[in-house]
């Protein structure tokens, strides 16, 4: 099944990283998903690759939804033009974030972005929500988390259904294409089959 696609949730690094490539990549991203028509929500920071995204999608006319715990609130700024969501913790942040989507991309990032995608991903495989999950490879970045996957499915821990339920592109334009065309299809986690 293919469901509209109407908002895109996208994680990513409070930081830029230490290549231009990451910075460049996120705004194309950003670009992209205004182009398309659909709003963007991200985690509400005015800071690294989030900042680079949510002001692209801004600047391209799109609706764009930041959702920031409390304790974040008190020390980065709301990005101008943004509807900032403020709420009492990271698990909240998350669920809301979940809630208002339709699509998540993840973008480099470090241990916040890996969190949030391998839970977006686990809710998938339990089946609380059959939604496109994407992962923005930019540079090869995510090859080591791709080739673990790859070996989780090899050694029995992932079904191979679930692995390639994954989006993985390293051109931010083919991946928004490939998630807002992506057909879902449930793979129960408890049968026999390793499909």
């Amino acid at each position: 099944m293919i469901k509209e696609i109407k908002t895109i949730c996208i994680f990513s690094g409070s930081s830029s990283g230490s290549r231009p490539i990451y910075k460049n990549e996120a705004s194309l991203l950003g670009k992209a998903v205004s182009e398309k028509g659909l709003s963007l929500v991200y985690g509400g920071g005015n800071i690294g690759l989030m900042k680079a995204a949510a002001q692209a999608a801004l600047d391209g006319g799109a609706k764009v939804t930041g959702v920031i715990p409390e304790l974040i609130a008190e020390k980065v700024k709301p990005l101008d033009g943004v509807r900032t969501l403020t709420v009492p913790s990271m698990h909240e942040r998350k669920a809301m974030m979940y809630d208002l989507s339709d699509a998540f991309i993840a973008l480099p990032g470090g241990t916040g972005t890996f969190e949030e995608l391998i839970e977006v991903i686990t809710w998938n495989q339990l089946g609380y929500h059959l939604k496109p999950v994407g992962i923005l490879n930019t540079a090869g970045y995510y090859n080591s988390l791709v080739s673990l996957f790859d070996k989780a499915v090899k050694e029995g821990f992932l079904k191979r259904g679930h692995r390639n339920a994954l989006i993985i592109k390293e051109n931010p334009e083919d991946l928004l294409e490939s998630v807002l065309n992506k057909e879902i299809t449930y793979v129960d986690k408890w049968g026999s089959s390793n499909l």
